[in-house]
């Protein structure tokens, strides 16, 4: 059984104990991240089964990304991509429909080592993925530039306000990249790309790199480049 430090921006909650096995909930369109939360309403009647049978027991659900083509076989087992992230169920509301709302807290990455087949929905065997350094730190150059991009990005957006609240905080530099990440309009590869990252130095810069591409491909449109 695998342990593992609660995460998200508020802060821990102690140790949260992380089954080898877990199910296994595959989107086309989203790609979930570590010290971020997630709002999900689950209609499809697998997908219930699963959020009745995890809310009984070790409340983890690994979310991961389907690869490309998935539209073929969507009510069967398309492919999916191997890693994703462990989110904690830390909200599940019933609807009187048999739906749930549930919201996740984001743990860890994991890999999926074997997939099982044994309920309605999918299930995986899954390795849990460290980066290189646990407590590694942006260096202060790659911080700064991104909190000026990211400032200047966010500020049309719906979520602006809340996004320039985020990089105002004195939060720890992995909290302020997961959910930079978790948040930017990214493509779910482009997401998949940075969730991928081996060390948090890596995905501060993927995510610069992907930030500046993006800042210049919206001055093209705008004229401004």
């Amino acid at each position: 059984m695998h342990v593992s430090p609660s995460a998200g921006p508020g802060g821990g909650l102690g140790p949260v104990n992380i089954p080898p096995i877990i199910p296994l909930f595959p989107l086309p369109n989203l790609v979930f991240f570590p010290r971020t939360y997630l709002p999900l309403h689950i209609f499809e009647p697998r997908y219930r089964d699963m959020v009745r049978t995890a809310a009984a027991s070790h409340r983890m659900v690994g979310m991961v990304l389907l690869k490309e083509g998935w539209e073929t076989n969507y009510e069967g087992a398309p492919p999916i991509l191997p890693l994703g992230c462990v989110g904690r169920m830390i909200n599940v509301q019933p609807l009187s429909d048999g739906r749930f709302n549930i919201l996740l807290q984001g743990l860890r990455r994991f890999e999926i080592q074997q997939e099982l087949g044994a309920e309605s929905y999918r299930q995986g065997r899954i390795a849990l993925k460290d980066l290189a350094q646990p407590d590694e730190e942006l260096p202060v150059e790659i911080r700064t530039e991104l909190i000026k991009i990211v400032t200047g990005f966010v500020r049309t957006r719906e979520d602006g306000l809340a996004l320039s609240a985020l990089l105002r905080q004195p939060v720890h530099d992995d909290v302020l990249v997961q959910n930079l990440s978790f948040a930017l309009d990214f493509t779910p590869l482009e997401k998949q790309f940075l969730l991928e990252s081996e060390s948090l130095v890596q995905q501060g810069r993927r995510f610069l790199d992907l930030l500046q591409f993006k800042v210049h491909e919206r001055n093209e449109q705008t004229g401004r480049g």
